[in-house]
């Protein structure tokens, strides 16, 4: 087979919510996760050994050994096939955007199709739960309804199309830090979610949630601060972070909206990681 390449999409949280801690240690967890066309690159290649080659904007830092969760993905659906992997980290790294967690996933359907495995998504995302509780939802890279730790994810319908914007300050927010500091919680007792029948629709949606995580995550790193303010001044029909932090996102009316906020925001504070999209289908 010749060498090909996947995208690895943002995860974005539209909301977070938080249950108690399970005995096994993590939090129960009520979502609606969606992604974005913003993604990393995993290009493959047959090859006698196993590699892994980093690049990108990001990529300066990251292991290529055996911790790599690339290389683990790799080894959990064989541990005597070769492939030459190479991954373009255009994402901020631990940013709660899951760009680790969809940079594994990538690479359990590249190599699954690399080797002709007849892995489908169900069971790449059994694989997945076992290297890291955003793996599953990653997998199917769709709108989806994710509970349990992250492992339980049901497909939505397609939502809305809308524009969005990505911000982060470019400061670390470890996540155990986030729920060590988490005072409330919504809890998990939503149902699934309605049909949108437009942008309008999922906003309204959105607004009566929250990310549970979001107010902790401030205190650690009182940039998200500043981030959410300067999204909000930019007209966003909403502003919130995604999973632990620090990436915010901002939903906007046009995509001529959210390429104007971007720019502008990108201007006042050089040091942050900016990037107008849209929420994929």
């Amino acid at each position: 087979m010749s060498s090909f390449t996947l995208h690895a999409h943002a995860k974005i949280n539209l909301f977070l919510h938080v249950g108690d801690k399970r005995a096994d240690g993590f939090h129960a967890l009520q979502s609606l996760v969606a992604f974005t066309k913003a993604s990393d690159e995993l290009s493959f290649a047959p090859e006698v050994g196993l590699s892994l080659a980093i690049e990108g904007p990001f990529g300066a830092g990251l292991s290529c050994g055996e911790d790599n969760l690339i290389i683990k993905a790799a080894q959990c659906l064989s541990r005597d096939r070769g492939a030459a992997i190479r991954l373009t980290k255009n994402l901020p790294v631990a940013s709660g955007i899951g760009g680790g967690s969809a940079d594994c996933a990538a690479a359990l359907r590249g190599l699954s199709r690399l080797w002709g495995l007849a892995s489908d998504t169900a069971v790449l995302q059994k694989i997945g739960e076992s290297l890291g509780s955003d793996v599953p939802v990653c997998i199917a890279r769709q709108p989806q309804w994710m509970e349990g730790r992250g492992e339980i994810v049901t497909p939505l319908p397609g939502l809305p199309a809308i524009a969005i914007v990505l911000v982060n300050p470019g400061v670390g927010v470890p996540t155990g830090k986030v729920f060590g500091a988490l005072k409330e919680r919504r809890g998990v007792g939503l149902p699934l979610p309605p049909v949108f029948a437009s942008a309008g629709d999922l906003v309204a949606y959105l607004k009566d949630t929250s990310n549970d995580l979001e107010a902790p995550a401030r205190l650690i790193a009182p940039e998200i601060n500043s981030v959410l303010e300067a999204i909000a001044g930019e007209g966003a029909l909403l502003a919130r972070m995604s999973g632990s932090g620090a990436t915010c996102f901002g939903l906007f009316a046009s995509d001529d909206d959210a390429a104007r906020a971007a720019t502008a925001m990108e201007a006042r504070n050089p040091g942050w990681w900016v990037a107008a999209s849209h929420l994929m289908a």
